[in-house]
């Protein structure tokens, strides 16, 4: 191959690779497509998995275990939020008690963009393009959901539009959590009356009806005040590790 075309087909491979990275009329159809190609690939690596499960194994007892494990994450979940209702009951004696929680399991698909791994695909039933839903990892948060050109999108945690109400340490101090595309989250606008420290867990408060109160977020490493309110720097709970499935809150009552 002589310079002149080796030296063509470099300029042509950076000119594609930079358009497809920074175009979004570009990426759209192409990502779509491999979203098709990735939840096509995964169905047929599950099929083969259970397959061989199935064949070297007892069919019908993995199938039983296998399905009680789900059920079991899906009730341990919503038993957190039954939970916080009725210590919330025990408080208030006259309230009523009226709850219809839903969890799904959804499994992710691909990250939504090349280089950004806080923004991930979701194969999940129809969503309301005007809510925002929970997404929990194991009791933990691990971001919101949202419905972006009919598809569901997972901003997690550390992504900066990531936002949802939480409460900090015993005074269950309240804030506002969100990303900065940083190792760490920022809770901000923390009333400047409350006391908090380095070391406070952090839960969701629930209050924006996208989570249960009570999932765990993070801890607290340092507190700042300005302008008549506090912001605390959280070490989240939830790391991204690329899991294949999460659980999403659709309905918190």
């Amino acid at each position: 191959m002589n310079k002149g075309l080796f030296g063509f087909l470099t300029i042509f491979i950076a000119l594609f690779v930079g358009a497809l990275y920074y175009t979004d009329t570009i990426q759209g159809p192409f990502i779509s497509a491999l979203n098709k190609i990735k939840s096509s690939y995964r169905n047929s690596t599950e099929f083969i998995e259970n397959s061989i499960d199935k064949y070297f194994f007892q069919a019908r007892k993995i199938d039983e275990l296998k399905n009680k494990l789900k059920q079991y994450e899906k009730n341990h979940l919503l038993m957190q939020q039954l939970a916080s209702q009725m210590n919330d009951l025990v408080k208030e004696n006259n309230s009523t008690l009226k709850t219809n929680p839903d969890a799904e399991l959804v499994r992710t698909i691909s990250y939504a963009k090349f280089g950004d791994t806080n923004r991930i695909w979701l194969e999940t039933k129809e969503l309301d393009k005007s809510k925002v839903y929970g997404l929990v990892y194991k009791e933990q948060v691990a971001g919101i959901v949202v419905c972006e050109n009919s598809k569901s999108l997972g901003l997690l945690n550390k992504d900066i539009q990531s936002s949802y109400a939480v409460y900090i340490g015993e005074e269950l101090a309240p804030g506002i959590a969100h990303g900065n595309n940083s190792k760490n989250l920022v809770v901000k606008f923390i009333p400047a009356w409350f006391k908090i420290k380095a070391g406070d867990e952090v839960i969701s408060s629930g209050l924006d009806e996208i989570f249960f109160k009570g999932l765990r977020v993070g801890k607290v490493i340092s507190v700042s005040k300005a302008q008549g309110y506090q912001t605390a720097i959280v070490e989240p709970y939830y790391e991204a590790n690329d899991p294949s499935y999460f659980h999403m809150i659709r309905r918190v009552k």
